[in-house]
């Protein structure tokens, strides 16, 4: 089984027999992961924006008092029970 030793900056070097496995290359990044009192190592998933559904609304306001009204509006309908 692979292994590496932990650097004094916390540093550690994935041998290249795990990077081949995961599919890793220099600059990926990697997450690790708790399952049952294990930590794992994997390639990190890509997030989704969350403000994606956003993108290209501004310049539909005319200045920053419509877009704060805007969103004081979308902060009270979070506040409406469903």
């Amino acid at each position: 089984m692979p292994s590496s030793t932990v650097s004094s900056k916390g540093q550690v070097t994935i041998p290249q027999e795990v990077r081949t496995r995961l599919g890793l290359r220099a600059g990926d990044r990697v997450e690790f992961v708790e399952e049952g009192g294990k930590t794992f190592l994997e390639p990190a998933r890509e997030r989704a924006n969350s403000f994606s559904e956003f993108i290209g609304i501004a310049p539909y306001f005319k200045n920053i008092d419509e877009i704060n009204a805007w969103v004081r509006e979308m902060r009270e309908d979070d506040r409406t029970p469903e």
